[in-house]
């Protein structure tokens, strides 16, 4: 019988990655006291089996995916399920952040007596028969990528030790989360100056492909804004402050948290991104 995972607070990924692998045989162990009521609906939906916190402890791998701002404060409360655990699960964090806060999440788990494993996820949740996203880990971790292999999910491990999957996560992020953040800001400020619909014409023209992927990223963008303000955030921290290119995640981040207060408001910026 294969050994079962454990995830907790599972949101969009985390419970597709479960159902993927309840699916194909794996057991996966959460647990919900004090998590939402959409935890809830989530992990039920995906058929992962509830159970009392410290069981989740019985695990052979704990998996981590949960917004960066929580990455660290789920860590510590893994820490202190280990107490008194002679062999606590490998605790394997895939979340957004940079390497210099993986190696903070990894001094915590460590000196927890439990084993730290770096990775991230770079892709979609996984639907029906799509092959879903791909998930690389350091490369002290081929035995949790064969096993994910073997159930359905996508997995590679990287050269380089603990950093080289966050700082992966972080350029690649940079990149698709940027291309959708600056589209957001240059289509509200060409609509700002009634440029809306010549900068769509023209991006039809000369780019198609980038004009494609703003029609689908713009709207998709809006509920996740506030999620991805800490993200922007840890990416700055990756190109490191003093470098000035820090500073345009760092005004990302702002630009994040004000598209999620327009969408918690009068709605007037999701409405104009909607109808680009």
């Amino acid at each position: 019988m294969t050994d079962p995972l454990a995830l907790v607070a599972p949101g969009a990924m985390g419970a597709a990655l479960g159902a993927r692998l309840v699916a194909r045989g794996v057991p996966v162990l959460t647990a919900l006291e004090g998590r939402s009521a959409s935890s809830r609906a989530r992990a039920e939906a995906a058929g992962l089996r509830v159970v009392a916190t410290g069981e989740l402890m019985q695990a052979r791998w704990f998996l981590s995916v949960v917004p960066p701002a929580q990455a660290m404060t789920l860590a510590r409360e893994f820490a202190g399920w280990c107490q008194g655990v002679a062999r606590p699960p490998v605790f394997v964090d895939l979340n957004a952040i940079n390497p210099d806060t993986a190696a903070q999440v990894q001094a915590v788990i460590e000196a927890a007596g439990a084993r730290f494993v770096d990775g991230c996820i770079l892709g979609f949740p996984p639907k029906g028969d799509a092959p879903g996203p791909t998930i690389y880990l350091s490369d002290d971790a081929a035995e949790l990528a064969a096993l994910l292999e073997a159930h359905g999910l996508q997995a590679r491990t990287l050269r380089g030790g603990v950093g080289a999957a966050s700082a992966l996560k972080m350029a690649y992020a940079g990149i698709n989360k940027g291309v959708a953040l600056l589209g957001a800001a240059m289509a509200l400020a060409a609509q700002r100056h009634d440029a809306g619909e010549a900068l769509r014409a023209a991006l039809g023209q000369t780019h198609p492909a980038l004009l494609a992927q703003l029609d689908h990223a713009l709207p998709d963008l809006l509920p996740k804004a506030r999620r991805w303000a800490p993200e922007m955030e840890e990416i700055a921290a990756f190109i490191g402050p003093e470098r000035h290119e820090a500073g345009i995640y760092t005004a990302l981040a702002a630009h994040c948290r004000a598209l999620a207060d327009d969408l918690d408001g009068a709605g007037e910026a999701a409405a104009v991104l909607r109808a680009f």
